[in-house]
């Protein structure tokens, strides 16, 4: 960033995680400039992240490999080694591709980016399949990223960051709520080596790990903006597609239980034989969506949308066995 001739901080309201954000001009383009340090970054924290996954990323030339339709912004990564392991002061550079973004707010997406999303997601799995690899985040990781345990060591570390006390309180409040759901999953939340171990005896692939709309767009060309590479690694396909529909459940403009078909018809047109793992991984899947999201959706009370994600935890729990 030697040459930039301008530089200031940059506020995002969806960034919830505690990395320092500034917008850059170099030569007349704009960027952004992203600083990860897990000293700061609770998100890091939280799955263990103290070499930097996107530093890895980026050096492996996993970012170069991504399938055409995906408009992946970041050009340039620098680490001191003098700082230490990759996980402190990694300075990202990116092209700013805010303009392309999903706009914050809670009406539903349009159906055509929605399944666009959903086609690039199965894409991206297909092209990665039997994705093996022992230097990003790994899958046990996910599930403890927003545990209980997360809760209790932000408040020992004295933190101060807003969402771990959010995961703290729900996780407090599930039984309550829905003590059905709260008997499945919150002794996975504080352990989830059962899920965990049924969830990599199954075909596994690369995930970006965060396909939250906060983190994705569509731009002029009709590729999917995918930011806050983050959290990647080996993971199960279905996983993901969980993440993404109970993350953003409230702005989906189709039901679940389609989205979900969308997206195995995707995979196999994307050449992926989905028949001998599918109903057994799709169903922990989504149990372990609730094992990463219970305290979130306990925290709006039971509804329609808790009830739902209730069920599916326990008809995933039957394939722990």
């Amino acid at each position: 960033m030697a040459g930039a001739t301008f530089r200031a901080p940059l506020q995002h309201d969806d960034s919830k995680s505690g990395a320092r954000l500034e917008r850059v001009d170099i030569g007349g383009e704009p960027y952004v400039a992203k600083w990860l340090d897990v000293r700061n970054d609770w998100t890091m924290r939280a799955v263990g992240d103290y070499e930097c996954a996107t530093l890895t990323l980026w050096r492996r030339g996993l970012l170069d490999a991504l399938p055409a339709c995906f408009n992946q912004p970041i050009v340039g990564v620098a680490h001191d080694p003098a700082n230490g392991p990759g996980g402190y002061e990694t300075v990202l550079l990116m092209r700013d591709v805010g303009a392309f973004l999903v706009p914050e707010g809670d009406a539903p997406i349009p159906l055509a980016q929605h399944r666009a999303f959903l086609d690039d997601m199965a894409q991206l799995h297909a092209s990665f399949w039997d994705f093996e690899d022992r230097w990003l985040i790994p899958v046990a990781n996910r599930y403890f990223e927003t545990s209980p345990w997360v809760a209790l060591a932000e408040k020992e570390l004295g933190s101060g960051a807003v969402v771990p006390g959010l995961i703290g309180e729900g996780w407090g409040n599930l039984a309550t709520v829905a003590p059905r759901a709260a008997e499945v999953v919150l002794p996975l939340a504080y352990d989830p080596s059962p899920l965990v171990v049924a969830l990599e005896a199954l075909p596994l692939t690369f995930v970006h790990g965060n396909w939250k709309l906060g983190n994705l767009g569509t731009d002029d060309h009709r590729r999917t903006v995918l930011i806050d590479w983050e959290s990647p690694g080996p993971g199960p396909a279905c996983g993901e597609l969980a993440w993404y529909l109970a993350l953003n459940c409230r702005r989906l403009p189709e039901s679940k239980e389609a989205a979900i078909a969308v997206y195995r018809d995707e995979l196999e047109r994307h050449g992926v034989n989905t028949e001998p793992w599918w109903d057994r991984q799709c169903a922990l899947a989504l149990l372990g969506a609730l094992v990463q999201f219970g305290w979130e959706k306990a925290l709006g009370g039971y509804d329609d949308e808790l009830a739902w994600w209730e069920a599916r935890a326990l008809e995933g729990v039957r394939w722990l066995a």
